[in-house]
């Protein structure tokens, strides 16, 4: 909105922001949760909630104080990128985002380039209510079309059909040209190779220069869950599973699309720099019902970095919030081989993965080659041609991109024994 550009353009020698890491302890993310959705779907367990009577004024006002609350606990002075999230956050009233824009000004710096990415589900986006998020500041849309065969969005319980997402990515594209986003899921019960490639084929014929690829996990508690363990649905062997990845990165490497990250193809440059900065190891601060944070809260005092987790419920969220200016239900302190584990964890997602400097902002007296170099167990993979260690630092091949959960766990050992060995903490 017009008092966002105005702020933003007082504030413009800020500049753009890279993605903060530790040698940069004054920048962090921001994730807003919205909670809401009009229903629920088969195969979600995320933290979300079905309104009734939904205050949003109050919601409002909470998610506003909270940001306000955490980034002064912080001291960042500079927010890099915003994430709405959720749930369903393209229900909540442009106001509501700009409220929390409006806040993030107040209290640090946003360059007026910065990222601000708000999902959104194809029946609560419709063309002028688009423009009003874009009104509000933002400038990135993620929207969850999921499919676009009409039986597999049933299966999945979605609220909107094939056409109608279509229509949203249509009128998504026009608003925020190179940066919209859609999200896909694979291995649904009943899917074969064949038919998730033309799904795929289709859509690239359409999409923006972002998409993003989520193998189906079934979650218990959920419906789908339910009717797969009693028999009801088949799900696809995990063989076949595998081959609507590898079929989908070619598909998506033909057309274009740089595999940055396990799950996030992109071309023309349009990488996410918000979900960058999580992979990268920066700091991020979460508000909203069951919202997650890393941050040195140095508000406080301390110098170590903590693991924030925000109430799920929203109502007891909202009465924490206004007793104590937040809602953060859990925090645990992380020591420096906490965090190592994470850089790694989350590093090797991307196709870059680790360079030797980026590792060094974390552990000065450890280098990749102290951690890595001379364990056997890491040279085997590397000779099996999953994983590469060189003048460039740590990362997995194409291959090991695709298998890197079943890489991880030797890593993550040789990590600790290493630590254990060589910097044990006192």
């Amino acid at each position: 909105m017009a008092a966002r550009r105005g702020l933003a353009a007082a504030l413009r020698g800020c500049g753009s922001a890279a993605a903060g890491q530790e040698r940069d302890p004054g920048a962090a993310a921001l994730y807003a949760h919205w909670p809401y959705c009009l229903k629920r779907c088969s195969y979600c367990n995320f933290n979300k909630y079905i309104p009734r009577g939904l205050d949003e004024a109050a919601v409002r006002s909470c998610l506003a104080r909270e940001a306000q609350t955490l980034i002064q606990l912080s001291r960042v002075q500079r927010i890099s990128s915003v994430f709405f999230g959720g749930g369903t956050p393209s229900l909540a009233s442009p106001l509501t985002i700009a409220a929390v824009l409006e806040t993030v000004l107040q209290c640090s710096r946003l360059a007026a380039d910065a990222e601000v990415t708000l999902e959104a589900n194809p029946t609560s986006a419709g063309a002028s209510r688009l423009a009003g998020f874009q009104a509000a500041g933002v400038n990135r849309l993620s929207i969850g079309i999921q499919s676009v065969d009409n039986s597999e969005l049933q299966l999945l319980g979605r609220d909107h059909t094939a056409d109608e997402a279509l229509r949203t990515l249509e009128e998504a594209k026009k608003l925020f040209p190179g940066r919209t986003s859609i999200d896909l899921i694979f291995g649904l019960p009943g899917q074969s190779v064949a038919s998730w490639a033309r799904g795929l084929e289709r859509l690239l014929q359409l999409c923006d220069d972002h998409v993003s690829l989520y193998q189906l996990t079934l979650e218990r508690g959920t419906s789908l869950f339910k009717q797969v363990q009693q028999g009801a649905l088949p799900m696809p062997e995990h063989d076949v599973v595998a081959e609507m990845y590898e079929v989908a990165r070619r598909i998506l490497q033909d057309a274009g699309f740089r595999q940055y990250e396990v799950s996030n193809f992109a071309r023309n440059g349009a990488l996410s720099t918000h979900n960058l900065s999580y992979w990268q190891g920066s700091q991020y601060i979460g508000i909203g019902p069951g919202a997650h944070g890393r941050f040195v809260p140095r508000g406080s005092g301390t110098s170590l970095r903590e693991a924030r987790i925000q109430t799920l419920e929203p109502d007891n969220w909202m009465r924490e919030v206004l007793a104590w200016g937040h809602g953060t239900r859990k925090r645990v302190a992380q020591n420096p081989l906490d965090v190592l584990e994470e850089i790694l964890a989350l590093g090797l997602r991307t196709d870059v993965g680790i360079t030797h400097q980026h590792w060094l902002q974390f552990a000065p007296s450890l280098s990749l080659w102290d951690a890595f170099g001379a364990s056997e167990e890491v040279k085997e993979l590397e000779d099996q041609g999953f994983l590469l260690l060189d003048h460039r630092g740590l990362r997995c091949s194409w291959t090991g991109l695709a298998v890197l959960d079943s890489l991880l766990p030797t890593l993550l050992n040789q990590l600790q024994q290493t630590w254990a060995d060589r910097v044990s903490p006192t």
